[in-house]
């Protein structure tokens, strides 16, 4: 199967495989010998991440900047 990955750096999954995952809304990212590995992930509760960002010491605006950067790496 293939995807096309957008100017945004969007991809669309195709629905077969989204339908054999359950549908996931969120999934860890990760880069193994030269491939890009998606692994569904279910997040329960927001209040666990926001737990674990205040332990890192990650605020919110450290989020909006990191977002912001993000974006204008593709302007």
């Amino acid at each position: 199967m293939l995807a096309k990955l957008t100017s945004k750096n969007q991809l669309t999954l195709p629905k077969a495989v989204i339908q054999q995952t359950g549908t996931p809304e969120y999934f860890e990212i990760a880069l193994r010998d030269g491939s890009i590995v998606l692994t569904p992930v279910k997040v329960l509760n927001p209040e666990i991440i926001r737990g674990k960002m205040a332990a890192l010491g990650i605020s919110e605006q450290d989020i909006q900047d990191a977002v912001h950067w993000a974006r204008s790496l593709g302007e």
